[in-house]
């Protein structure tokens, strides 16, 4: 069984500490705060021990699992890194594309597994659509969400447009040619509302839109390719795939049969995948544990995560860059 520990209890630390205790892989020895209030009010609910420090915690275990505020990740991994500890990190994996290249160096150092919280890949919707994703042709992504004080540490790329890269880098076997964004900053110093556009080398295009401040929450993927069209609902956990084809089934009731004219006919079929029951940060963190027992490599790796953080600052340069642009108008 493989001890682990917690750094940071907020929201979303304390989902993970949930998580854990359902997870049969791993025993999980304490966690730390820096907040003081907070440390002693998880210690009371969970019944778990609150640590002194980054240094006692990492020390007690095996695996560390950062779900700190952003800016905090690199130095909480390099001290867990330092010590030979395996890392789970919440994403983005860190603040800056240098720090990013500092982790990888110390993880090889450590020779030891680190996985990415980029949890939309292990969402039951998604992971029933991958299977049907052949060379997509064109993406289009919409997260949006309410105002929340929680994440406003970055900008909204960083926030919750990173969730849409990750999906994007995964199912696009190409590297990215170009990029184009806009961005604006509305409640808080850094963008909160943000829309790329990304051309990658193979022909795909992708049009992503992010933002913090909306009246609803959405997180919805389209996905357009020369044999079907994919929608992945991430939020309502809902998939369809939409085909088109040239042979017609005159028994299938539940097609749609388009007259071409000139006697050409083609089918429309709508499958709706079954979706799995399943809870996707807990589900990452088992896959993460079963990757340090079987000595595989992690679900989404440092490599992964690191990708994704650098095309996020491309993305936030060309924010930074049209912003320019408009004030010089």
């Amino acid at each position: 069984m493989l001890k682990i520990g917690v750094l940071g209890a907020g929201h979303l630390g304390k989902i993970h500490l949930k998580c854990i205790r359902q997870i049969g892989s791993y025993e999980l020895v304490g966690f730390f705060d820096s907040d003081e209030l907070t440390a002693k009010s998880v210690e009371e609910e969970f019944h778990v021990k609150a640590y002194d420090s980054i240094d006692e915690l990492v020390d007690a275990v095996d695996v560390v699992d950062i779900v700190t505020p952003t800016v905090q990740h690199f130095n909480c991994a390099a001290t867990a890194l330092g010590k030979r500890k395996h890392v789970f990190i919440e994403k983005p994996i860190v603040a800056t594309p240098d720090e990013a290249s500092a982790l990888v160096r110390l993880a090889d150092e450590a020779g030891v597994k680190v996985q990415v919280g980029h949890v939309e890949r292990f969402n039951p919707a998604f992971i029933a659509a991958e299977p049907h994703i052949m060379s997509p042709l064109f993406i289009e992504a919409h997260r949006l969400a309410l105002f929340n004080m929680r994440g406003l540490d970055v900008p909204v790329v960083l926030d919750l447009m990173v969730h849409d890269l990750d999906i994007l880098l995964a199912v696009v076997k190409s590297p990215v040619a170009h990029v184009s964004a806009s961005g604006v900053s509305i409640v808080s110093p850094t963008p909160d509302i943000a829309n790329a556009r990304i051309e990658f080398e193979n022909g795909t295009v992708a049009n992503l839109t992010a933002s913090r401040i909306s009246m609803k929450n959405m997180r919805k993927t389209r996905i357009f390719q020369r044999d079907a069209y994919i929608t992945v609902d991430f939020l309502d956990k809902v998939t369809e795939i939409v085909r088109i084809h040239d042979q017609v089934d005159a028994n299938n009731p539940f097609a749609l049969t388009l007259d071409l004219g000139h006697g050409k006919e083609r089918q429309i079929t709508i499958d709706k995948p079954e979706i799995g029951e399943l809870n996707a940060i807990q589900t990452e963190l088992e896959s993460f544990g079963d990757a340090i027992i079987r000595n595989s490599t992690p679900a989404v790796t440092i490599d992964d995560g690191v990708q994704v953080l650098r095309l996020a600052y491309r993305i936030l340069d060309s924010v930074e860059a049209s912003s320019r642009r408009i004030k010089g108008c």
